[in-house]
């Protein structure tokens, strides 16, 4: 990645979530991004320069994030991350990365092939798609545009510290968000703890 990315707007947003919970948060937005979309930062909580942040890498889920749907931890995971880094200082990158960057549509056909008996990275491959096709290389431009170097990561995905750390962004530590299993994701999130090695520790 040799493309530099630089600020290009900064504007104050009160966040309010259903259950009550609200804080506020700092909305930046960049030009020169490698993928060409528009991710989001937001800054969160008392985090100042020179700090150590904690950063999740939250990937846009519609259905899940807006929608309110089960079928995966999507919603739970951006809601609690929210609470635990403006407790902490820091940023929540939202990534436009829909089904892991499959799209929308595609995603739904996914599910689809999930409802006959596929499990989600099966049902993508099926559709002649990657597994997972994020590429982390604009969120560390976001971070470096930002001025940070250094993050303790919120994640239960072992790529994206391993992805950061090639793209030069150094991660001190990393940190599991919560279980958020219901009788609609269960499948899902085992197929992620199986499959791709997510730290998601499930009981039965």
């Amino acid at each position: 990645m040799t493309q530099t990315a630089a600020v290009r707007t900064r504007v104050r947003i009160p966040l309010s979530f259903g259950d009550g919970y609200s804080t506020a948060a700092e909305a930046v937005t960049f030009d020169g991004l490698a993928d060409g979309k528009e991710h989001l930062a937001l800054i969160l909580g008392e985090w100042s320069l020179g700090s150590t942040p904690l950063v999740r890498l939250h990937s846009e889920c519609l259905t899940g994030d807006v929608f309110g749907s089960a079928r995966c931890d999507c919603g739970p995971q951006l809601r609690e991350s929210v609470e635990r880094i403006t407790e902490a200082g820091g940023v929540l990158l939202y990534l436009r990365q829909e089904g892991r960057d499959i799209g929308l549509y595609n995603k739904l056909d996914a599910y689809a092939l999930q409802d006959v008996g596929l499990d989600t990275y099966q049902a993508n491959t099926a559709l002649g798609l990657p597994e997972d096709g994020r590429d982390y290389g604009a969120a560390a431009q976001m971070l470096t545009a930002l001025g940070i170097t250094e993050i303790d990561l919120l994640t239960n995905n072992p790529d994206k510290p391993r992805q950061l750390r090639a793209f030069g962004v150094a991660v001190r530590a990393t940190m599991p968000t919560g279980v958020h299993a219901t009788a609609s994701n269960l499948r899902y999130l085992r197929a992620k703890a199986e499959h791709t090695g997510h730290t998601i520790r499930l009981i039965g």
